[in-house]
């Protein structure tokens, strides 16, 4: 399985780090150099791919900077290969890549952006998902349209329950006060966002996420809840309708 590590940057996002068993090092949507070269130097591995999942500042700023330093094959989306900087190979939906002897299996899921895509290594059982998919949340409509985003989540809610979800930010305290708002009696719900103040009293990260814990307590993947719908007034109304409705809530959620 890849090994995979955590590399926070700015103000509240993860870089992932993955190191296979061979030469090849990779790290997902690098927000700033200095971190990345912290953590390659700590684990004695030089980077050869980048992996981007969207065109955002806080996902592809170091990538010309990393390029420049190791001479790293930057993977991204084809639907938006003119905003990744330094893009050397263009993914798109149902292609593979493999990294090493580590494969993945590439999902378009636009929504937050036109072009986002997903990386999902099935043997290694690890999601990379950039801002489609927060855990108890996911990222916000800035280019997409509600039935758009909410068929991205469906792909990603179609994964094995032990799929470990590789967010890009630590968003998930807030999320579930959110979630607790319109889904009050919902029990695993509670439970979970106990226990993620109690990780972030002690000062730790609450990603990656499960799956099947998203599958259960994340409203957004629960568009089509009739439970949820109906907390909301929209029971007739089909999963994207309340999926946008969810959205537009947690965006003036304060």
């Amino acid at each position: 399985m890849l090994a995979i590590d955590r590399i926070p940057c700015l103000q509240d996002n993860y870089v992932w780090l993955l190191r296979t068993s061979g030469a090849e090092t990779a790290v997902v949507d690098p927000a700033e150099a200095a971190p990345v070269e912290a953590a390659l130097q700590r684990h004695g591995v030089r980077l050869t791919h980048i992996l981007n999942t969207h065109h955002h500042g806080d996902h592809v700023g170091a990538n010309l900077a990393l390029k420049a330093r190791f001479g790293a094959t930057i993977v991204g989306p084809r639907a938006d290969r003119a905003r990744i900087p330094g893009i050397d190979v263009a993914l798109g939906d149902g292609e593979r890549y493999t990294l090493g002897p580590h494969e993945a299996e590439i999902f378009d899921v636009p929504g937050h952006t036109r072009g986002h895509i997903a990386f999902w290594f099935a043997a290694s059982q690890a999601l990379f998902c950039g801002d489609t998919l927060f855990a108890l949340g996911c990222g916000r409509m800035f280019e997409g349209t509600a039935p758009q985003f909410w068929r991205s989540l469906e792909k990603l809610r179609a994964l094995p329950d032990d799929t470990s979800v590789y967010c890009a930010h630590e968003y998930t305290q807030s999320n579930a006060r959110f979630a607790l708002s319109v889904d009050p009696d919902n029990r695993d719900l509670a439970a979970r966002a106990a226990e993620i103040d109690r990780l972030r009293a002690d000062g730790l990260a609450t990603v990656p996420s499960r799956l099947g814990d998203e599958k259960r307590t994340n409203p957004f993947l629960r568009a089509d809840d009739a439970v949820l719908a109906g907390r909301l007034g929209l029971g007739a109304a089909p999963a994207s309708a309340v999926f946008g409705a969810l959205r537009a809530a947690k965006d003036g959620f304060r």
